[in-house]
Parts: structure tokens; C-alpha cells; sequence
């Protein structure tokens, strides 16, 4: 299982790659970060080995026990941020792409202070009907305020999870609305685009993929709670 890992990670980076190209855009620009949650540490340790310099976890109690046995890897946390742990997600992780409420932002800054570091953070936005979590677009200047202002946090762009939908134009439109958003706050990172809708992400213009299934296959554990 590992080696097929190694192979689909070479395999997925060399299509992101060509991909890239054909858009007219510098694959070194592109960065992939593996979505981890559910997997064995095994597992991804066969991706980072592979080349993989970036994973994603959801769940905090999940991150805590694989987190220690891997290599060393940039930790990004992606899953619906809760301001009671806040301190622990700062204290575990590198950047934190799921910031979409002022409140969070502050008391994710305050636990940052507190553990004597500046977080990367990217303000999530809400791009899809079916999608619970997110800051509306037309909110999304002044939260965007909120964070610069904010201490212990160094806004670097926004996240967003494409709508579920067989319409790879809805897709494209919704991914070049996040954006026109990003333009409009500012910042460097647009993280969109997933397993499925990747091709549609970087067309319009995203500059990190968060993949999973396509890269680690189904997942091998139950996912566990937050």
C-alpha cells in the first residue's frame, strides 16, 4: 500500500504540473497539500518520503497521535475551527486555513501570542450552497480587517471548498469568485480545488490543492471526533 502511495503521489504531482503548464502558470507555484485525516501514519509517511511537504488533518484528537511519529512536514489544520481549541491547534500546527468568524480569529491570535509565534492563516470563505461552514464573500473585506489586525496571526489568503455539483462550469465560476475575493483583501494563497475538482481550481488561479482520495486512496480509519 505504501508504494502505491509513493506511485500516486509522483503520478498526481507530474498532472498538477501539466496542468499547470497548460494554464500558463509556474508548477512550482502550485502547492499540494495531502489530506490526511483517516489515514494510517504509515501511510503518509510513504507520501512525505515520496516528496510531500504539506498534510492536512480535520480533527484535532486524530492530528495529536499521528502528528508525533511523522517526518518533519509543514501541518496545515483545515477542519471547522472551534475557539475552545484554539490553543491546542496552535500549538500543533504551522497554518490554519479555517478561520471564518472574528471571534475565532482573536482567540486563535491570543493562543498564538501565548505559544510565542506568528500563524499563517487563511480566512476561509463560504462558496457553496451545500456548505455549512465560511465567511460570505460580501463579508469577507472586513473580517479580513479583523485578522490583519490581529497579533499573533499573519493573514496570507483565503480557503474555500467548491460546491457539490457535476457542473464543472458552477464549479469554475464558483473557484474564480474566491478569487476575485482574494484580490480584493489581499494575500498570496487561494487554497480551492480538491480530489475532484482540482483541473477547475487551477484554471482559476488556485495556488494550493488540498487532495486526499486522489492521493491516499479511500480512507483506512473510522474518522474520530473533534
Amino acid at each position: 500500500m505504501s508504494e502505491g502511495v509513493a506511485q500516486r503521489y509522483v503520478a498526481l504531482r507530474r498532472a498538477i504540473d501539466d496542468e499547470a503548464r497548460s494554464c500558463g502558470r509556474d508548477p512550482a507555484a502550485i502547492t499540494l497539500v495531502g489530506i490526511s485525516k483517516g489515514q494510517r501514519a504509515e501511510t503518509i509517511v510513504a507520501a512525505i518520503d515520496a516528496g510531500l511537504g504539506d498534510i492536512g488533518e480535520s480533527y484535532l484528537q486524530e492530528a495529536r497521535v499521528k502528528i508525533p511519529s511523522l517526518p518533519a512536514v509543514r501541518k496545515h489544520f483545515v477542519g471547522h475551527l472551534q475557539t475552545n481549541k484554539v490553543k491546542a491547534v496552535a500549538a500543533q500546527f504551522d497554518v490554519v486555513q479555517s478561520v471564518d468568524r472574528a471571534a475565532v480569529g482573536a482567540a486563535l491570535s491570543r493562543a498564538a501570542v501565548a505559544a510565542g509565534k506568528t500563524l499563517p492563516v487563511l480566512l476561509q470563505l463560504n462558496i457553496s450552497p451545500a456548505e455549512r461552514f465560511g465567511c460570505p464573500p460580501g463579508e469577507a473585506q472586513e473580517l479580513a480587517e479583523v485578522l490583519q489586525g490581529q497579533p499573533g496571526l499573519r493573514l496570507e489568503g483565503v480557503m474555500a471548498i467548491g460546491p457539490l455539483s457535476l457542473d464543472r462550469d458552477e464549479i469554475l465560476r464558483a473557484f474564480e469568485l474566491a478569487a476575485k475575493t482574494l484580490a480584493r483583501i489581499g494575500g498570496s494563497t487561494l487554497s480551492v480545488g480538491m480530489s475532484g475538482d482540482w483541473r477547475e481550481a487551477l484554471r482559476a488561479g488556485s495556488t494550493m490543492l488540498r487532495i486526499g482520495e486522489a492521493l491516499f486512496g479511500p480512507r483506512a480509519a473510522k474518522e474520530v471526533a473533534r
